[in-house]
């Protein structure tokens, strides 16, 4: 029955159903630290509506994925790869890519900064990260074969001397969480030898050529679940970005990276001519980009002000409730853009609203509220969450 219970909580309904249960409880008050005002939730779909209509004016927003972060210096740097040119070949070479860069897509800090000579492009955060994840595919590091570059089924080399060469870090260039990075990586091997062996389990689930994007998310839960340190366990089954709060019972699954994670493979999966379908089934990221333009605009604000000015552990329940509020808050705002820009749900789903979108709203509003544009909460992270 255990296993049945963990296995329930490996999915994106289970995040779903817990992030209202907690909306609910915060809308009546109930929810440790935080307050809930969804007054202000019109004045942040109007600013999310503004901010797709000024970075696409066509409204043809891509997918909120990592492939939108392997740009530099105006150049698509993943289109500049030699890449295989049979279609399963492409499909596996990226998700040979995407998978190890998005984990390695967890918080950078504030001060990190990736200078990419090929460009001249100096970049941080998300951006910083795919594009020196994507050099570090390229020059065949996470290869066994030197004469076939772009595939990685060498991840026990990988190790925190390895990415700090690859992520330029140095004293004045700190990376958060390098070590925690590089054990994610060797783990990634451990349990799958070689990433591009997802893309071939869910080629064949696919019936019809037609997957449910649900599907993606399941399959790398569990897959992947034994990779995350230090994480919750059920009946022997990992349980991966899923934590407990005080104020409900059982679990509150999130699986941000994961879910991330199924949003870029949706392309390459479509690159190899497989349909994905019901892209709506998976939520919206339990990020600070996203969570932070939810505080910014006041829809959330912090019980004790306080708390502005301290760190908190990811799985500490100020964290985990702010979290799962967002995800809530995400499908409660989806509808409200759509209505202002004039689009239907199918035309733009939730992974269109997040990059059009919320994210960039949110880190928009970041850098007008704070110097650094960090997020309104800090969060002590290991790396490997977010």
């Amino acid at each position: 029955m255990s296993q049945d219970q963990a296995r329930s909580l490996l999915t994106a309904r289970a995040v779903r159903d817990r992030a209202h249960e907690m909306l609910g409880l915060a809308e009546a008050g109930g929810l440790a630290g935080w307050r809930l005002d969804l007054s202000r939730l019109d004045a942040a779909a109007d600013l999310t509506a503004e901010v797709v209509r000024a970075n696409y004016p066509d409204l043809k927003v891509p997918f909120h994925a990592r492939w939108r972060h392997f740009a530099a210096g105006g150049r698509d740097l993943w289109a500049e790869l030699d890449k295989p040119r049979d279609r399963a070949d492409l499909g596996r070479a990226a998700f040979d890519l995407v998978i190890p860069s998005v984990l390695l897509d967890a918080g950078a800090g504030m001060a990190w900064r990736y200078r990419d000579a090929p460009t001249g492009a100096v970049l941080a955060r998300s951006e910083g990260l795919g594009v020196a994840s994507l050099r570090l595919f390229e020059s065949g590091a996470l290869s066994s074969d030197p004469a076939r570059p772009l595939r990685t089924d060498a991840l026990e080399r990988v190790d925190a001397a390895m990415l700090a060469r690859a992520f330029q870090v140095a004293d004045d260039n700190p990376l958060v969480g390098l070590e925690g990075r590089a054990e994610l990586l060797r783990r990634l091997g451990a349990a799958v030898g070689r990433p591009a062996v997802l893309f071939d389990e869910l080629a064949a689930q696919a019936a019809g050529g037609r997957l449910p994007a649900s599907a993606i998310l399941e399959t790398l839960l569990a897959r992947l679940g034994p990779i995350w340190p230090g994480r919750l366990s059920l009946g022997g089954v990992s349980l991966g970005d899923c934590w407990t709060h005080p104020d409900v019972d059982g679990y509150v699954p999130l699986h941000k990276l994961s879910q991330w994670m199924s949003y870029s493979l949706i392309e390459p999966l479509q690159w190899a001519g497989i349909e994905v379908v019901e892209i709506d089934g998976l939520t919206g990221l339990a990020e600070y980009r996203n969570g932070g333009l939810f505080v910014d605009m006041g829809v959330l604000a912090l019980a004790d002000p306080a708390d502005a000015a301290r760190a908190h552990p990811v799985d500490g329940p100020l964290v985990v409730g702010w979290r799962a509020l967002t995800v809530a808050l995400l499908d409660r705002i989806a509808p409200r853009v759509r209505e202002r820009l004039g689009v239907s749900a199918d035309a733009f789903p939730l992974a269109r609203v997040l990059e059009g979108g919320t994210w960039a709203a949110g880190r928009r509003i970041a850098r007008e509220r704070r110097a650094d544009g960090g997020p309104p909460i800090a969060v002590l992270s290991d790396g490997t969450v977010f």
